[in-house]
């Protein structure tokens, strides 16, 4: 196991991470998680926690479904919205076939490629992900929609 992935395991050790939450997106770039117990994170590192690639939009069809989520520990953050009690952290993960290979409709892997053949030809890239939310007013009541923060998104000239 690699220094960063031992850090990792201390880090959730030491700061109470009651779960780490293992982060992908499908191919259109919605954010999909499944969630660990600690106990679970070094099986992880080694082995990949496995999942059914046809519920994931363009990874797998039924009769191939099997597929590993493998945690990237350079990408492991604390989730900072609990205040008190025991955290939660995330990591990025790598999606990988049964045999270990990757799988071609990962968009981290898709990336990566893309990286190779950018350095390839002496070019660099520079990207990082980007996770957005939206903000509403209160919990809707059951069978009414969720009422937004504002009438405006972003980059609208929103009068005064």
């Amino acid at each position: 196991m690699d220094k960063q992935a031992e850090f990792v395991l201390r880090a959730v050790e030491e700061r109470d991470i009651r779960f780490v939450r293992l982060w992908f997106t499908d191919i259109l770039g919605a954010l999909k998680s499944v969630a660990i117990a600690p106990a679970e994170l070094e099986g992880a590192f080694t082995e990949g926690i496995g999942f059914d690639g046809s519920a994931i939009e363009g990874f797998a069809r039924v009769y191939e479904s099997d597929m590993l989520a493998t945690p990237d520990p350079s990408t492991f953050s604390i989730l900072p919205w609990r205040e008190e009690g025991p955290g939660v952290a995330r990591m990025f993960c790598d999606i990988k076939m049964p045999d270990g290979s990757p799988s071609f409709a990962d968009p981290r892997h898709v990336l990566k490629r893309a990286l190779t053949r950018a350095a390839e030809m002496g070019f660099t890239f520079y990207t990082h992900s980007e996770v957005e939310f939206y903000l509403f007013k209160d919990e809707p009541e059951l069978g009414s929609e969720p009422v937004p923060i504002d009438r405006y998104g972003y980059f609208d000239n929103a009068p005064n």
